[in-house]
């Protein structure tokens, strides 16, 4: 293989005396297609620009092949400084050929070059940011979530520019469809360290499962042999001085290891806690529309959403999504037409803006509007740092102003907001935008398990396709601010509109709920077995006499001349080493077994 475009080995940095990087490694080689993965905060964009070279690192080597050219896309962007968008987008680039890519992605990304940058939306300067790093054509694209603000149409068109381009490309996205059909290979970002997958992120979650199940299982080990350790050391015959103090130097080591472990950051626990049930029929719309000026939105629409039901809103940026939302709930009178809500409805909004993040507040005061140290939950007080611990915050973050938030924490927060209120109707605008990958599971088991209603708009396709029931898009075949809707999820949506079904926009069906499968659980008065009982009296007898014939044969491995002097002796040692650490392996397998076994019981009978 030829060497890499880029080389990262061994990065280590510390933000505030913590280490955020420890040992990660980073390699692109030529047309390379990798995802780096991780979690809000684990380090990822300061990765990548460590990549870009807009970031020193404490320790570690980077090294970029002569001649490489790299070109780095932000999450903020910030592009006030050039009088005009086209400026910015030009900037830098010296070959005449490529200001005329700059000017064909200007109107691809369906921008005003001559726009000036500081009245710029967020979306605007996002595509602004992508059009800066495409026209570039470097040898290598580092992409910080590139799908933020983009529309459904235009996600796939970037998918199919890049999966065109030359360059090599890393990528950071929550955009599972976007990563599944760019990447081949995958980085995953864990507590400071990489480790690499060499395939695309189809095959990450499965692995990456795998590989904490198999983590957790050594750190049971490692406690249980800890456990063994003190009941030897504490029993053993004491006359055997030197062999207590092997073992006493053995827990020493153990508990050093123990400490060193550094475990897997914790999940976000969120609830939404249910209202009463709202009446059988949430929303009737009857022939409304909307136009501003000459521009028409939605024209002679109508549905009916009851409760339970699960709708997503899809379409290009600027079609009228929002303004249709905001018709249907009864936050904006249509033109014509009527919109009847249903009764007992409780509705909690989420703003894909997050407009009511004041950047000066503190997350603590965010939630409890500045008064006292309560958050009410549901109806119930809670205080307010254990709260936020449910979202993953810690305590000195309670106290910092939201403007030191990272985009994905912001989104965290205002999740945390949202779901203080008991609710049977959620109305979500773009409530994936920022979040990691296990945040975004989390959200969508909560939508699964929500009995209430939903209503959102989303561009996630894999968000929509596990948890929508219908799907309400413009149908510009069939005129100017016509909408229709589909049942089922985005992919569904996607077959009828090809003519593969038939919409029934009027039979909706309710989304299953995934089956989910409970672990066997002990009866009250189950016990370990006699054959169980004598297995764990005996397994540590025979695991220590192991660990000594072990060390006898490695004793005698060790003399430099046995291979020469009697190589048929050499032969027999090693292979009778080797049974012997198979052995060892196994009892100690069965034996880490039993004592979870009659743990588990031991907590059942308590």
């Amino acid at each position: 293989m030829a060497p890499p475009l880029l080389s990262l080995q061994n990065i280590a940095l510390t933000f505030g005396g913590a280490p955020l990087l420890e040992q990660a490694n980073l390699f692109v080689h030529e047309r390379e297609r990798l995802c780096l993965i991780g979690r809000n905060g684990s380090g990822k964009s300061t990765l990548l620009k460590i990549a870009a070279g807009l970031v020193e690192m404490d320790k570690g080597e980077r090294f970029v092949k002569p001649g490489t050219t790299i070109a780095y896309l932000e999450q903020d962007p910030d592009i006030t400084a050039f009088a005009t968008l086209r400026d910015y987008v030009c900037h830098g680039l010296q070959e005449e050929s490529l200001h005329h890519r700059a000017d064909m992605l200007i109107q691809q990304f369906d921008l005003d070059g001559s726009a000036k940058p500081e009245i710029l939306s967020g979306g605007e300067t996002r595509r602004a940011a992508l059009a800066h790093s495409l026209a570039q054509e470097p040898d290598i694209l580092l992409l910080d979530e590139p799908t933020n603000h983009l529309d459904l149409p235009m996600i796939e068109w970037l998918e199919q520019t890049l999966a065109q381009s030359r360059s090599a490309i890393v990528v950071i996205s929550h955009d599972r469809y976007f990563l599944q059909n760019l990447t081949h290979r995958t980085l995953w970002l864990d507590r400071g360290q990489t480790k690499l997958l060499q395939k695309g992120f189809t095959h990450f979650e499965s692995w990456r499962d795998e590989l904490l199940a198999q983590e957790q299982l050594e750190h049971h080990k490692l406690d249980r042999k800890m456990v063994a350790e003190e009941h030897w050391l504490r029993y053993g015959v004491t006359a055997r001085r030197k062999r207590n103090v092997r073992r006493l130097d053995d827990l020493h080591r153990l508990r050093q290891s123990r400490r060193e472990v550094v475990k897997v950051q914790g999940n976000v626990t969120m609830n939404v806690t249910a209202s009463g049930p709202s009446g059988r029929q949430v929303i009737e719309a009857k022939h409304i529309s909307k136009s501003y000026g000459d521009k028409i939105l939605v024209q002679d629409f109508s549905c009916r959403i009851n409760r339970a039901d699960r709708v997503g809103l899809v379409g290009p940026n600027g079609v009228g999504k929002t303004t249709l939302l905001n018709m249907l709930i009864g936050k904006l009178p249509p033109d014509s037409g009527s919109v009847k809500l249903g009764t007992n409805l409780d509705i909690i909004a989420l703003d894909q803006r997050r407009a009511h993040l004041d950047p000066e507040t503190r997350l603590m005061d965010a939630l409890t509007g500045g008064r006292g140290d309560m958050v009410s939950v549901g109806g119930k007080m809670r205080h307010v740092m254990s709260y936020l611990k449910d979202f993953l915050f810690t305590p000195e973050q309670a106290r910092t102003p939201i403007k030191a938030l990272s985009g994905g924490e912001r989104g965290r927060l205002s999740l945390a907001m949202t779901f203080t209120l008991p609710a049977n109707f959620l109305v979500l605008d773009e409530p994936t935008n920022d979040l990691d990958l296990e945040t975004l599971d989390l959200l969508q088991e909560l939508l699964i398990d929500f009995d209430g209603t939903i209503l959102l708009i989303s561009h996630d396709r894999d968000f929509l396709d596990r948890t929508v029931s219908s799907i309400i898009t413009p149908a510009p075949e069939e005129g100017v601010g016509i909408w229709r809707e589909y049942a089922g999820g985005w992919s569904d949506m996607i077959k009828q509109r090809q003519g593969l079904s038939v919409p029934l926009p009027n039979n909706k069906p309710s989304r299953p709920k995934p089956a989910r499968s409970q672990p066997a659980r002990p009866s009250k008065n189950a016990k370990l077995s006699y054959k169980d009982k004598y297995q764990l009296e005996q397994l540590p007898d025979e695991i220590a006499a192991l660990e000594r014939r072990i060390a006898e044969y490695q004793k005698q491995l060790a003399d430099p001349d046995l291979f020469n002097r009697d190589p048929d002796k050499f032969h027999t040692i090693s292979h009778s080493l080797a049974d012997a650490q198979n052995d060892l392996a196994q009892r100690e397998e069965l034996w880490l077994t039993l004592e979870m076994k009659r743990e588990a019981l031991e907590e059942k009978r308590s």
